[in-house]
């Protein structure tokens, strides 16, 4: 979820502990912005920067304060987000914007469109009773979400000056730890192997991730490689169905979510669903999809972990793993998995990933094959994948 400027050439934990995550909420409902303002106000190094009702509002705000990440409704009078997004992207490019979306076909096609145009995660509206009362897990995931992403903001070189009379920065309280960890990685290791020629790619993300799947697989187009792709990213129900179409449209490739009992084939993408873990099992001389409620695994179902242990089990070592974008440290087991097989594990690097927790833990464990900038990412899988 990135080079660090001389401010933030510390620890994560040091950052966080120095300076405070400023948030502007950007809501037209009073209802909403005084709900997430409660929530967040109650939580040490984080502070509320500014609160508006429309796009418009935000980007005059925006010249005013110094603002990490941007909480943005979609529709709202005067200017909506998806109008605002790109102009508050162009007046602050490393700003990091989280979109409110109604869990609806409609609000994941809007959501996805977002990610594609630079939005960095979205987080559901809150709308039932429990949301608006501070359901808790709202909370944890809307907190967890504005810490990794406050963090990666502190540490990346595209953070300009605080503007001429923003408010000055008060040092926060120690900060406890997010529900869903951020995993501050450590020292780089890669290992010294021969890459397998693979039979199945496997792809893990989460936070970031949809835009860095859309550019891996953008490039590795539809044909450029016979393996099946599969591939786990953190998502709810109906957004992975619309992550689907929109990889399809953009790569060429057959995306779908992968169904219970299907025969995996060559060429093709599988999508965990939302709410199920998918993993493989073999069954006579195929590879057959299985969607399962097991109890979620890194707070998270779907899973990477048991896609990846399945695939080790299924495949042996002609496995290529891939670790995207996403905080947390889903993919570190899997992965470890993998490598006692045989496979591959590949990881995407710090300085293009929007958090660099789960693709940061693999690196710094020492299982990785490569670490690299995502526009690589793409001919690497293709020259191992065609190599015979």
């Amino acid at each position: 979820m990135t080079p660090m400027t001389s401010e933030s050439a510390q620890s994560p934990s040091q950052g966080a502990a120095s300076t405070p995550i400023r948030v502007m909420l950007v809501d037209d409902s009073a209802v909403v912005r005084g709900l997430v303002t409660r929530i967040l106000e109650a939580e040490p190094g984080i502070q509320i920067a500014a609160s508006v009702g429309n796009g418009q509002m935000a980007l005059s705000s925006l010249e005013r304060n110094e603002i990490d990440v941007v909480i943005l409704d979609i529709e709202m009078p005067i200017m909506d987000g998806m109008t605002a997004l790109p102009k508050l992207l162009a007046a602050d490019p490393g700003l990091k914007i989280i979109m409110q979306s109604t869990l609806t076909l409609k609000g994941a096609d809007i959501s996805m469109r977002a990610l594609e145009m630079g939005a960095a995660d979205y987080i559901p509206k809150p709308t039932a009773t429990k949301d608006l009362a501070g359901g808790a897990e709202f909370k944890a995931e809307l907190v967890g979400k504005i810490r990794a992403l406050g963090q990666a903001r502190h540490r990346s070189p595209n953070r300009p000056p605080r503007p001429a009379g923003a408010p000055a920065l008060r040092p926060p309280p120690s900060a406890p730890p997010a529900r869903v960890p951020i995993h501050p990685p450590g020292p780089l290791s890669l290992r010294n192997n021969t890459p397998e020629h693979p039979d199945v790619i496997a792809i893990g993300s989460s936070t970031g991730g949809p835009q860095a799947l859309f550019g891996v697989l953008g490039l590795m187009r539809s044909g450029t490689v016979s393996q099946p792709i599969l591939i786990t990213q953190h998502m709810p129900a109906t957004f992975t169905t619309i992550l689907g179409e929109h990889i399809s449209r953009v790569s060429g490739w057959e995306a779908k979510e992968g169904q219970d009992g299907e025969i995996i084939k060559g060429g093709r993408v599988y999508i965990a669903p939302g709410d199920f873990h998918m993993v493989v099992e073999t069954k006579g001389t195929d590879k057959v999809i299985r969607l399962n409620k097991n109890p979620p695994e890194n707070f998270c179902r779907p899973a990477v972990d048991p896609m990846l242990r399945s695939i080790a089990a299924a495949y042996g070592k002609r496995v290529l793993a891939c670790i995207l974008t996403g905080m947390g440290s889903d993919g570190l087991k899997g992965g470890q998995a993998v490598v006692a097989s045989g496979g591959t594990v590949i990881a995407q690097d710090e300085g293009s990933s929007v958090v660099w927790g789960m693709p940061g833990a693999v690196a710094t464990a020492g299982i990785c094959s490569a670490v690299l900038p995502l526009p690589e990412i793409a001919p690497w899988i293709m020259k191992l994948a065609t190599r015979r």
